[in-house]
């Protein structure tokens, strides 16, 4: 079986079939995000597995915004990658890697706003693709909701790369909208694959919430 082409189905559960690529996807993309909750560095290696293999499920799948999404990820992620193994001065922790810190409160109110401006933007652009380009674009399906989603994700990939506490709260945010639209549309993979994602956001949470006390109790 070609595990990369989304119209050979490896297995139906309810309503919903999911292919080997579709399911090859998701395992890498829980790995990446568990590895990521225990602070270990390697997730950027499962993550960049990650993203080429969303690139080609969303290409397959003609999701166009998504799978441009997904150069921009990589791109996140090395920066990442690069962040959590060579931390500048006094910014290690005990492994010598990157340590754990939050946003100042003005920072916080920053990156919310830029949510906001980013996917109103971003939404108002789908929302005329249909109509600009009819023949290569069908109409957008909830474009506002979709580019506030995409923003938060990109705004929780920046805050995993600079290891910010508050990246979690972001994910957490993606993953319950998720949640919800998928329950909505009934489909019943990805919404356990969503819940899978909203425990290990609450193991990162703890997890680097105790290295940065750690940390703290160190310096």
């Amino acid at each position: 079986m070609d595990f990369f082409d989304i119209k050979n189905i490896l297995f139906t559960i309810g309503n919903q079939q999911v292919s080997g690529l579709e399911f090859f996807t998701t395992v890498s993309g829980l790995a990446c995000v568990f590895l990521a909750s225990r602070g270990k560095s390697v997730n950027f290696w499962v993550g960049y597995f990650y993203t080429i293999m969303l690139f080609i499920l969303f290409m397959q799948k003609h999701l166009y915004s998504s799978m441009l999404l997904q150069p921009v990820s990589l791109v996140l992620s090395i920066f990442g990658h690069y962040r959590w193994t060579h931390p500048k001065d006094g910014e290690e922790n005990k492994h010598k890697e990157l340590k754990v810190t939050v946003l100042t409160k003005q920072k916080r109110l920053f990156h919310i706003g830029l949510v906001v401006a980013l996917a109103a933007v971003w939404g108002f652009v789908l929302s005329q693709l249909g109509a600009l380009f009819p023949n290569v674009f069908p109409p957008a399906r909830l474009p506002f909701l979709d580019a506030t989603i995409t923003m938060c994700i990109l705004t929780a990939q920046y805050l995993s790369a600079q290891k910010k506490l508050e990246c979690w709260a972001a994910w957490m945010t993606v993953n319950i909208t998720n949640l919800t639209q998928y329950l909505l549309v009934g489909l019943i993979f990805m919404p356990a694959v969503c819940v899978g994602y909203i425990i290990f956001a609450i193991i990162g949470i703890k997890t680097w919430s105790k290295e940065m006390k750690e940390t703290e109790n160190l310096d």
